[in-house]
């Protein structure tokens, strides 16, 4: 089966912004609970004190047994917030895009890819029956060359991207996509997934909002601090996803109770969610200038910092170093990053200040010297 060095990590607890690994408090910078939300106990207490009952396994898919009023009122307002007509929940990220793509690329049809797209795209490219190129990233004049040279082959197109690239915390170029996606008659999806919730200039909506994009999907577990995901589109999308994603048919759905908690955070938390978001906008901001002033390189200009050290035994050590200065950060390497760029990924939250990771900044700083 080859030789792999990955390893599950065994925690004890997390707890506030930490995370306690063999008896040590380690400030958890990998995580992807943007707000700061996920360990916030008062919260959950709140919300299981409103005294509605909801049952912690759905038993079945829902087309098989049925569904319940709130994955309604979810998937309603979660469609409201995007302006779209309907949307459908998913059980995860990896299995809305997987089940998107390969549901809506059929024979005859193309997906063009940002090369740099989640693994949840390219897999459901390869499942689907149609063709897919990738474009390189976030070079939309590539992506202008390839659909001039292949769109004319194919009877339907999508052109996909992240809004908020997972690894590099880069940003797409949503106006040029649209411009793109009119200019080639195709139909554009954004993945909303790091970026929802977290970025964006009004309630939750992405980057994307207020763009004329087809297909948003993102995910409810990383800055909402909940479980599951979501496809929002026009209503012929969504009825074509319903009768042809295998991924949606053949799932158990989400249990009740995470449907009821990620709603009632949406419409009873929404303040909350909006200070949370103010406070981590301040740290990003406040970290990206201390990184740059100190003269670290990063694509980044979001919460998502990856600091590339090119040698994954090098990110390795450092890594450990780190963990021994009390900070849990852990190295990204190939294959989820393409070879030679092996890199330390911050993931700044809202309870993450500039303070808190001064001295890891200047470790690396000093590291990245030594490299040179």
């Amino acid at each position: 089966m080859g030789n792999f060095s990955r390893v599950i990590k065994d925690i004890n607890f997390r707890f506030d912004k930490f995370i306690n690994i063999g008896d040590r408090n380690l400030l958890n910078l990998s995580s992807n609970d943007y707000l700061g939300l996920s360990t916030r106990k008062e919260l959950v207490d709140e919300f299981l004190e409103t005294g509605k009952n909801y049952f912690f396994s759905s038993a079945s898919a829902r087309l098989l047994s049925g569904t319940e009023t709130i994955y309604k009122d979810l998937e309603l307002l979660i469609a409201q917030i995007f302006n779209k007509e309907k949307a459908l929940l998913y059980n995860t990220g990896y299995q809305c895009n997987l089940g998107v793509i390969s549901a809506l690329n059929g024979r005859g049809d193309v997906v063009f890819s940002d090369k740099l797209n989640h693994a949840s795209i390219i897999d459901g490219m390869r499942l689907s029956e149609g063709n897919f190129f990738r474009y390189k990233h976030l070079d939309y004049d590539n992506l202008e060359e390839l659909l001039i040279k292949h769109r004319p082959n194919f009877k339907n197109a999508i052109i996909v991207s992240e809004s908020i690239f997972s690894m590099d915390g880069d940003a797409a170029d949503i106006k040029r996509l649209v411009e793109l996606k009119n200019k080639y008659n195709c139909t554009l999806m954004i993945d909303e997934a790091h970026a929802f919730m977290a970025i964006d200039d009004d309630f939750g909506g992405g980057i994307s909002k207020g763009y004329d994009v087809d297909i948003v999907t993102a995910t409810f577990g990383k800055a909402l601090a909940s479980f599951g995901a979501f496809v929002t589109a026009k209503e012929e999308i969504i009825t074509a996803l319903i009768n042809k994603s295998r991924s949606f048919i053949f799932s158990t759905a989400i249990p009740p109770i995470n449907i009821a908690w990620t709603y009632w955070l949406l419409t009873q938390k929404a303040d909350l969610i909006m200070e949370q978001k103010s406070k981590l906008f301040k740290n990003v901001t406040d970290v990206q200038k201390y990184i740059k002033d100190i003269g670290i390189v990063t694509p980044s200009l979001t919460q998502i910092i990856p600091i590339i050290l090119y040698d994954t035994e090098r990110t390795e050590r450092v890594c450990e170093q780190l963990q021994d200065l009390g900070y849990f950060v852990l190295p990204i390497r190939p294959p989820t990053v393409p070879e030679g760029s092996s890199r330390i990924r911050i993931s700044l939250t809202a309870e993450t200040t500039l303070e808190d990771i001064k001295p890891l900044l200047d470790n690396i700083s000093d590291e990245l010297q030594l490299v040179k």
